[in-house]
């Protein structure tokens, strides 16, 4: 029996009244080492509940595997979320969209050209049932029906949005309930009549989300359900950010005063997002509705809690108009965490990218294969034939790429070719008739959202030079999780605009939050000490990646740049002050 119930206009717990005032905080977005900081941050803001997605492509990398350890040890997020005294909202998907890579539907799934996503298709929902049947075993004593924090279970995610086949909700519904989910289940979609009604199912709680208009959004939600709880289960309280465009925010007082009229008109609410945390390593997602737009690497979103895990505005404001209308704890609001005091970090060693590709590669006889069919979900391939005549022509790449190809002739880089700017055709001058031609093609992240989710990255169809088709590709798919192992040589040589690894030490008293800074360098990934910080672009608007305090050790660390374009840099930089961008006006 589910632990959460309804009444005409509000929630149940264990037979008492509760106002659920939750924050959205994602475990696979946070070092695990914070995860008690941040909610213990969360519980003292006044939330009484968390909320998190369960992102399916990380927990199942392959199918039939599950990972629940690091950074996915979801169990224990859970068994603190319990020990701080916080309910938790649990989404699972198996769509999650939050900006995710692929929004989170595995790549190895997807990769099917014939599969229909988020559908009754039998190859899409046996897929589901087989993922929670491994999933769910270890979560189910985490449910509030064996005592544990986990008071309800969302079913799908903003599906209203997407398709109208409820007989996908309904095998969902089904598949959490025959596999022992008790708890409350409730659908979210955009608050709009056409949305709602496709979203959602009978006897499962609807609820809303929005970011302003309070009173509207909450009367749709009404007229859609008349009886139940209303409920935001997403409050927007800020945005996220693309590569190129403007950092996103909101004033503090404007979102403040809409969280008043949500809790004024007795609504509960997730305020999404409370601590939005980074996309560390691959995991960024992409939006693609006129062009192709992929996240940046940090996921501040402008929340209460920064993505350094400090209150910010919002934090303080949000806390003045949760205490008139629930309790907050009587303790101080946490001070800022300490910061490591700034270091130059000198790069002195390096490592050529396109030499230290291993000799073996995956033979493509006649055209390129992509990524998918190479079996990666997200880094590089490196593609390698020859051309077959010398002197000038023209390069093109049937259907594109996906996202962004570096071309080297011989070595020499000759152009960059992006599926942002729709781009297919490249001029080059061959040197000789059996020329080298390398293709480094990075995928910038998978779309998470709309029709184009499972678009393949890579090389995407035939390749021609001059009209002639090229044949007989080497593919290297480079997953780059980890730095290659050492030698670097010294860096003695001049800087050339060939891709590289940079390496280079720095001394550590104390660990603390830091912030890489890069001026001087242009594009490429960054480690510390092996754990993979994420993607640095100096398009902008994000300047700064967060370094959070555990990956550093007492004494000497490492860091490790992939740097794709040339740079007269030799120095990195650790500062005290993030950067993500002009403040927003």
């Amino acid at each position: 029996m589910s632990a959460l119930t309804t009444t005409p206009d509000g929630f149940l717990l264990h037979g008492a009244p509760l106002r659920i005032i939750s924050g959205a905080l994602h475990y696979f977005r946070v070092h695990p080492d914070h995860w008690p900081d941040r909610l213990r941050k969360a519980r003292l803001m006044g939330l009484n509940t968390v909320e998190t997605y369960i992102p399916w492509n990380l927990h199942q990398p392959e199918p039939g595997t599950l990972v629940l350890d690091g950074l996915l040890d979801l169990p224990r997020f859970l068994r603190l979320a319990a020990t701080e005294g916080l309910h938790v909202l649990l989404r699972p998907g198996p769509y999650i969209c939050a900006e995710w890579d692929g929004g989170g539907l595995p790549h190895w799934l997807t990769a099917d050209p014939g599969i229909r996503p988020r559908s009754s298709d039998p190859r899409f929902t046996d897929a589901v049932d087989r993922y929670l049947d491994l999933l769910l075993p270890p979560l189910l004593p985490h449910m509030a029906a064996s005592g544990g924090p986990v008071i309800a279970v969302q079913v799908e995610n903003e599906y209203g949005a997407y398709g109208d086949d409820t007989a996908y909700l309904k095998h969902l519904e089904a598949a959490l309930r025959t596999r022992g989910v008790e708890e409350l289940l409730f659908t979210c979609d955009q608050a709009d009549p056409e949305h709602l009604a496709k979203g959602s199912l009978p006897g499962v709680l609807a609820t809303g989300t929005f970011g302003s208009r309070i009173d509207r959004s909450l009367a749709r939600l009404r007229e859609h359900q008349p009886q139940g709880p209303l409920m935001c289960s997403e409050f927007w309280i800020g945005w996220f950010d693309h590569w190129g465009g403007p950092h996103h925010g909101r004033d503090a007082a404007d979102a403040a005063a809409d969280l008043d009229r949500l809790l004024s008109a007795g609504a509960s609410v997730n305020i999404y997002m409370f601590h939005g945390g980074t996309n560390f390593g691959f995991t960024n997602g992409a939006n693609h509705h006129h062009t192709y737009a992929p996240t940046v690497t940090s996921y501040d979103y402008d929340a209460p809690l920064t993505e350094h895990g400090d209150p910010g505005p919002k934090y303080h404001a949000f806390r003045e108009v949760i205490a008139r209308h629930a309790p907050v704890p009587d303790e101080p609001v946490p001070a800022p965490a300490r910061k490591l005091p700034p270091v130059t970090v000198e790069l002195t060693h390096r490592r050529p990218l396109l030499a230290s590709v291993p000799a073996k590669a995956v033979p493509a006889p006649v055209d390129p294969l992509s990524a998918d069919a190479l079996g990666r979900r997200a880094g590089y391939v490196l593609y390698r034939t020859t051309l077959p005549t010398e002197g000038p022509g023209l390069l093109h790449f049937t259907g594109g790429v996906g996202d962004r190809a570096q071309l080297f002739v011989d070595g020499a880089p000759v152009g960059v070719l992006e599926r942002e700017r729709q781009e297919e055709t490249l001029p080059v001058r061959v040197p000789r008739a059996g020329a080298e031609l390398h293709v480094l093609v990075e995928n910038m992240g998978r779309v998470n959202y709309g029709p184009r989710i499972g678009t393949p990255k890579g090389l995407l169809g035939p390749v021609t030079f001059d009209g002639t088709p090229l044949h007989g590709w080497d593919c290297h798919p480079l997953t780059l999780d980890a730095p290659p192992p050492l030698p670097f040589a010294p860096d003695l040589a001049p800087r050339s605009a060939e891709p590289a690894f940079h390496h280079g030490t720095f001394e550590v008293g104390t660990p603390a939050d830091t912030f890489l800074s890069l001026p001087g360098w242009t594009k490429g990934q960054a480690w510390i000490n092996g754990f993979h910080l994420g993607r640095y672009w100096n398009r902008g608007p994000q300047r700064t990646l967060y370094v959070p305090a555990p990956v550093l050790r007492p004494g000497t660390n490492d860091l490790v740049l992939l740097e794709l374009h040339g740079t007269t840099a030799t120095r990195a930089h650790l500062t005290d002050t993030p950067d993500l961008g002009p403040a927003p006006h």
